[in-house]
């Protein structure tokens, strides 16, 4: 009975965890490594901010190994993708971007802002937020 039990409780927390790990492909973003600590998000259909912290977190855990408490930083604000050649993106990551870096972010404008970060956790309790509008 007891291992019933607990094969019950792994397959409805597996079960539970399905949502969560299509979340930001379904919310309209695609992830896309640049390298081992750097990444983009590119919106397909939804572009709010606290969709592409959602793809951001999404892909640190589950791409990139990154514990909740890790800190994501952003690497360069709204550009072009260097990964797909589509008009806009955010690139994201795990380490601290250097002073040099600065030069090379591209624009400040808008809500992401060079060097800034939030845990993986925080851009986590992101996914669950729905744009009243797209931006």
């Amino acid at each position: 009975m007891v291992d019933k039990l607990k094969y019950c409780a792994a397959l409805a927390v597996f079960a539970l965890g399905i949502p969560l790990a299509a979340n930001a492909a379904n919310l309209g973003f695609q992830t896309n490594a640049i390298n081992g600590t750097d990444f983009e998000v590119v919106p397909r259909s939804r572009d709010d901010t606290d969709g592409y912290w959602c793809a951001a977190a999404d892909f640190a855990r589950r791409g990139l190994g990154a514990g909740w408490q890790d800190p994501i930083y952003v690497l360069r604000g709204y550009g072009p993708s260097v990964t797909t050649g589509r008009r806009t993106a955010v690139q994201f990551s795990l380490k601290p971007p250097s002073a040099d870096a600065s030069a090379q972010s591209g624009s400040s404008r808008g809500p992401f802002k060079f060097g800034s970060s939030m845990s993986v956790q925080s851009a986590n309790a992101r996914c669950g937020r729905r744009p009243i509008f797209n931006r």
